[in-house]
């Protein structure tokens, strides 16, 4: 039987380096959220982490895809929205969650399929890594050992840092070549060093 893959973005950032929402910022002619989306294909989603009135809110609306917000009284950080990410997941019966943030545009297209080569059943997750290091916003969760691990993690209001996930799962690391299509886009500046903008 095949396993059931779903998707999530995380987009529930600031900005406050780029002075507008990251999301819905245009890079070649589309906005930062699209280029990702179009990295899940034949993942169901991609579910979006945002806030309600936010603008990737609005644009995943307008394009049919789930919006997951943070609960009242979630901590801060990207800890919560892949919570909630693996906890609708869990819901739908999805075996992996494969997670993206909305600022990383120029992902390699079969990023995912990469992800996933390593992960036998004995594997709860892959983390992207490069040169620069592990890219630990870049991966594929084993959706009921990742959630267990991280509610534990969590509790009481916890927010550690992402790679406790990584260590709480024993997730493995998969090496890419080229670090800057992991290069996240946070101010005006880098808009130019990957690509132009509008």
């Amino acid at each position: 039987m095949a396993e059931r893959l779903a998707g999530l973005i995380l987009a529930g950032g600031r900005s406050s380096r780029l002075g507008r929402e990251k999301a819905v910022a245009v890079w070649r002619g589309a906005p930062l959220i699209a280029h990702v989306a179009c990295r899940f294909a034949g993942w169901e989603g991609p579910a979006v982490s945002a806030k309600p009135s936010s603008g990737a809110a609005i644009w995943a609306t307008a394009n049919g895809l789930p919006v997951l917000p943070d609960p009242e009284g979630a901590p801060d950080g990207p800890l919560s929205g892949i919570r909630e990410g693996l906890r609708w997941a869990a819901v739908r019966g999805a075996d992996m969650l494969a997670i993206a943030p909305c600022d990383t545009p120029a992902l390699p297209d079969d990023v995912f399929a990469q992800l996933a080569a390593p992960l036998r059943q004995d594997v709860s997750g892959a983390v992207a890594e490069t040169a620069d290091g592990l890219q630990p916003l870049v991966a594929i969760w084993r959706v009921a050992p990742a959630l267990h691990a991280l509610e534990d993690l969590m509790a009481n209001g916890a927010h550690p840092p992402v790679r406790a996930l990584i260590t709480a799962t024993g997730a493995v690391s998969v090496p890419f070549e080229d670090s800057s299509h992991f290069m996240n886009l946070n101010g005006p500046e880098d808009f130019d060093v990957v690509g132009g903008h509008e």
